[in-house]
């Protein structure tokens, strides 16, 4: 398994998140002479493509080859960016929302797909998942809602018994509408729906609360998984937690950073998440 060398790059301090990684993107790309494309926008991102090695630069070369191996795991890579049609550059490249070096969900399919990952006793007692787990990304609790209904909606990933919503540059966990909120035929029994935040007439963090009815319904755990860069993510989770009536369910509720995740991984996924995230195990 090749090891990343150490990458110094040289990143402004205190910019915001995304600036940095479109910055640190751009360097990977160029030292390493990856193939990639940029948007156009007050904040532009930068894509990565294939390469003729059946390589993709948005992704550590050991987890990408377990994708390609996986099924299901290779079916993921298919949704197409949301900004393609209007900005693209190269006509013959469609851009796909996982090559974006913004994605959550492919920094995510980078650790937990690396083949030393789940294998790691430290990983697993960190996550508390049992050492044959096997991730499934895109997985759809279907949490109950009213008239004897499901909901069809996705949460990042679910390994063993835990739900993962994974965030990095997003800038929120969505607002919904109360009437959407108030489908669920759960809502008034997992919280006390006045501690709920809002704004504008809107509910707000509306993918956590989805996360915790749908460890309520399924009696798994339920982690949101974030950068420590982003102390508005992590207390827009705890805000959540606070409006749950369950002691019991509150417990299975759980808060990880990127950079706590790594201080578990192999060393050189490690070096990867360094150079190409920012992402330092805590304390480094």
């Amino acid at each position: 398994m090749p090891v990343l060398e150490h990458l110094d790059f040289d990143i402004p301090e205190g910019i915001e998140l995304r600036t940095e990684l479109s910055l640190r993107a751009l360097q990977f790309a160029k030292v390493k002479g990856l193939r990639y494309d940029r948007t156009d926008g007050a904040a532009p991102g930068v894509l990565f493509g294939h390469s003729d090695e059946c390589q993709h630069g948005n992704f550590y070369p050991p987890s990408y080859r377990e994708i390609a191996n996986h099924p299901q795991w290779e079916r993921r890579l298919g949704k197409v960016h949301t900004a393609f049609k209007r900005a693209r550059v190269r006509a013959n490249w469609d851009w796909k929302e996982l090559d974006c070096a913004h994605s959550s969900d492919a920094l995510l399919m980078n650790i937990f797909c690396h083949p030393g990952v789940l294998i790691s006793e430290r990983a697993q007692a960190m996550l508390g998942v049992d050492s044959h787990a096997v991730p499934e990304f895109g997985f759809k609790p279907r949490t109950p809602i009213h008239n004897d209904k499901r909901d069809n909606t996705e949460i990042d990933m679910k390994i063993d018994c835990l739900l993962v919503e994974a965030k990095l540059t997003e800038s929120d966990f969505q607002s919904a509408r109360c009437g959407l909120i108030s489908r669920y035929r759960d809502l008034e029994a997992v919280f006390d729906l006045i501690e709920l935040p809002s704004r504008n007439g809107k509910v707000c963090s509306y993918q956590l609360i989805r996360g915790a009815l749908a460890a309520h319904a399924t009696g798994d755990s339920f982690c949101v998984l974030c950068d420590a860069r982003r102390p508005d993510l992590i207390e827009a989770w705890y805000r959540i937690i606070r409006a749950v009536r369950s002691h019991e369910l509150r417990y299975r509720l759980k808060l990880l950073t990127w950079q706590e995740l790594a201080g578990v991984l192999p060393n050189d996924l490690r070096l990867f998440l360094a150079a190409k995230y920012g992402i330092h195990q805590s304390g480094c």
